[in-house]
């Protein structure tokens, strides 16, 4: 599909990264998913011939990403925008998109996949001959648009200025694939493209937009009228090593896969002692034969083995158990998760098997063993920061724009991340009340912090 879609662009002229990219999504998506069919199937010859085999998955890849969605985009994370009517404009968009409740997913995907884009767009819109913007309905929508489908036009520094966003849908019995370019005109604002194709496997025919369920009203080309892209943009803050010069961000496991083969070979090594170290019971035929000559226990049970009339144990029923190394396969697990959680950005110790070692520990102990990924949250923020206040941005200018609210695109916007999980709060209350009784700071920004700020959290 993706071979498709950058020949698609081709044709409207554009060019956009290099399609091994996009081979490299699929195979993060596939360890998202907890199966890459190149490593979790496998055949072993048993003497006789082939059998296939089926490696069970820690799911790690997935894991790895839920812990970093849920340290950035929790429930407590908070845009602050300077003025009563822009707060309750945004608020009441991302209310209507659940945009509070799905950022945590998007954050998830994106860290899975390497990045993830919001765009914005109206839902009913009309256009005029010269492809200006007449009048509007409905309401504005935020749509997530996952890194498979984000296709830069343009870029400079690392900063994409022009975009291509697709996105599959089905109407009926067809599937169709969603095209929408964002592009800068001479005059420095922003133009919207939209094409529509249908999809029959990996064939791509443009379909009219007149004639596709959905989009009867949305013209071909129009002018937004902004000199702000209608779109953000966010990844993991990691240096995409794959390609320097490429604007889209790689996989928070991009550089990981070897350790994560490492803990799902030790995974499924540990299930299969179980599985073969499974308790037997070996029993003569005259052991389990009644009065009337029939076997009196559930022939389907395969804890027990029938052996042959000439067997020569010495005993009718005999137990057989293997001894199982379970430590060894705890200490084996135990390291490569060290590994793993390193090469993601975590701790040595963030995931622990053996809860037995575990202690309460006090805030400022936390912060210490985990100055690392203390450091690493941090950085990815910066880049959740900026897409946060440039989302903000974007729907305060279309509120003016498309809505005549009449708002501040000047207002002040900030972000509030909740850093409670690694953060000692009580150390940063007790200095920022030495800071206090020395009259570095004011009791109206003691009460701005400490009171305002928690009470809307």
């Amino acid at each position: 599909m993706t071979s498709s879609i950058i020949e698609k662009l081709k044709e409207l002229g554009y060019s956009t990264v290099p399609e091994e990219h996009y081979r490299a999504v699929e195979l993060w998506k596939k360890w998202y998913a907890g199966h890459v069919s190149s490593f979790h199937d496998y055949k072993v010859f048993n003497g006789l011939r082939h059998v296939p085999c089926h490696k069970v998955t820690a799911g790690l890849a997935k894991q790895a990403c839920e812990d970093w969605a849920d340290r950035l985009m929790n429930e407590k994370v908070a845009v602050h925008i300077d003025g009563e009517k822009e707060q309750a404009f945004f608020d009441r968009v991302c209310r209507e998109n659940r945009f509070r409740s799905l950022m945590n997913r998007y954050q998830e995907l994106s860290f899975a996949l390497g990045g993830g884009a919001v765009v914005a767009r109206l839902g009913d819109i009309a256009v005029d001959w010269r492809g200006r913007i007449a009048g509007t309905a409905g309401r504005l929508f935020l749509d997530f648009v996952a890194a498979d489908g984000i296709f830069p036009l343009s870029w400079q520094g690392g900063v994409i200025r022009e975009c291509a966003f697709m996105t599959e849908f089905v109407r009926g019995d067809a599937a169709y694939c969603y095209l929408q370019l964002h592009v800068l005109e001479p005059g420095g604002k922003y133009a919207i493209e939209n094409h529509v194709y249908r999809r029959d496997g990996e064939c791509l025919t443009e379909a009219e937009l007149g004639t596709v369920p959905g989009f009867e009203g949305i013209a071909g080309r129009f002018h937004t009228g902004s000199e702000l892209p209608l779109f953000v943009l966010f990844k993991p803050n990691i240096a995409n090593n794959l390609d320097p010069e490429n604007p889209l961000g790689i996989s928070v496991y991009a550089n990981a896969i070897d350790q994560l083969m490492a803990c799902d070979n030790i995974f499924d090594s540990f299930n299969s002692e179980f599985a073969l170290g499974r308790k037997r019971i070996m029993v003569k035929p005259e052991g389990i034969r009644s009065a009337d000559g029939e076997p009196y226990f559930d022939p389907n049970d395969l804890v027990f083995y029938l052996l042959p009339e000439d067997a020569q144990n010495e005993s009718t029923v005999q137990e057989m158990a293997a001894t199982l190394r379970i430590q060894e396969h705890l200490t084996g697990l135990e390291t490569a998760l060290g590994m793993l959680a390193v090469k993601c950005g975590f701790s040595p110790g963030h995931w622990e098997l053996d809860r037995r070692q575990r202690t309460l520990r006090t805030a400022t102990e936390v912060i210490s063993t985990n100055s690392a990924e203390f450091r690493t949250l941090r950085k990815h923020e910066i880049v959740l920061e900026e897409a946060l206040m440039g989302l903000a941005q974007i729907v305060l200018k279309l509120g003016n724009l498309w809505f005549g609210m009449k708002l501040k695109e000047d207002a002040g916007i900030s972000v509030d991340f909740d850093d409670s999980i690694i953060e000692d709060k009580e150390t940063s209350f007790e200095r920022d009340l030495r800071m206090l009784e020395m009259g570095v700071i004011t009791p109206a920004e003691m009460r701005e912090e400490w009171i305002n700020k928690q009470s809307s959290k």
